[in-house]
């Protein structure tokens, strides 16, 4: 009996590893079910992405030309306000080195009032405008030399005409009404002049 027990323990331990070996397989044809449509859903999603849709470039391309029509207005509205900031700036620096002169212009026309000496206001004058032309200058500024010189229509705007007091001034500058300047190499304004005939 003894052995018959045994036998009967063998088979049932028997069947038992092999229901656990069944149990086990089966866990893992389910799971590797399982695994096989999520891996060939990633695999389509993976087709997909490889191969956008007409419809998916178009809107792509308009997402891209939205974003570049966008950076080129914001580049264009930066550079034309540091422009006007530039050009605010220039004049600002102009006009500063404009204000020594200003200055002296104010205590010049203080002290006209009550100067005695006409010498002394003169040689005030003179100081002044000596600065102000070195300012100019400094910016580029030089005046067109037009007095007794040939008449030039690039230089020089005419005004009247007048018998030459000479045959040398036939052609020539006689008289100059306004003078004219240069800002480097170019007219800033032209000579108004009298010409003689």
């Amino acid at each position: 009996m003894a052995k018959k027990s045994e036998k009967a323990d063998k088979q049932q331990s028997k069947k038992i590893e092999v229901e656990e070996t069944l149990k086990q397989e089966k866990a893992q044809e389910e799971s590797a079910e399982k695994e096989s449509p999520e891996q060939a859903e990633e695999e389509q999603q993976e087709e997909v992405k490889k191969e956008p849709t007409a419809e998916e470039k178009l809107a792509e391309l308009q997402d891209r030309y939205l974003r570049l029509s966008a950076e080129y207005d914001n580049f264009r509205k930066r550079t034309l306000k540091e422009k006007i900031d530039l050009q605010k700036s220039a004049n600002e620096n102009l006009l500063e080195a404009l204000l020594p002169v200003a200055d002296d212009f104010d205590r010049a026309m203080q002290s006209v009032d009550e100067a005695r000496d006409i010498e002394a206001v003169k040689e005030g004058m003179k100081l002044i405008s000596g600065k102000f032309l070195g300012f100019l200058n400094q910016q580029g500024i030089k005046e067109i030399e037009a007095q007794n010189k040939a008449f030039d229509t690039d230089l020089h705007e005419a005004i009247t005409k007048i018998p030459a007091p000479s045959k040398k001034l036939k052609g020539k500058v006689v008289d100059v009404v306004q003078k004219g300047y240069y800002l480097k190499d170019k007219v800033l304004r032209f000579s108004k002049v009298v010409i003689g005939e």
